[in-house]
């Protein structure tokens, strides 16, 4: 049963005057979309380096992003009639659902 899908994300990143970097990445499926935060300040005493901060705040978003995917997926496994004992019993593999993550 092959399956292609194309889902699009967008990365918005701004840093302000007191040196926080904000990002923020749209995740679009095309049925749904969903949003992660992120963000990095640097230390008054650190040399300021925008890439460091663009690099910390993006990554902290897509992680944000990445967890609420995960606990989407979960939700889907039991709405497909797997126990909440089955996804919990299955601990990190997911096997019981039938789903590695």
């Amino acid at each position: 049963m092959p399956h292609t899908v194309e889902w699009k994300v967008r990365l918005h990143l701004l840093e302000d005057d007191e040196g926080t970097t904000t990002a923020r990445v749209v995740l679009d499926t095309g049925a749904a979309a969903l949003t992660g935060h992120g963000s990095a300040h640097c230390h008054p005493a650190d040399t300021n380096v925008p890439e460091i901060g663009d690099e910390l705040a993006a990554g902290r978003a897509m992680s944000n992003l990445a967890q609420q995917l995960l606990n989407a997926a979960e939700r889907d496994i039991a709405g497909a009639g797997a126990s909440r004992q089955d996804i919990e019993g299955a601990g990190a593999s997911r096997q019981a659902a039938g789903w590695p993550l």
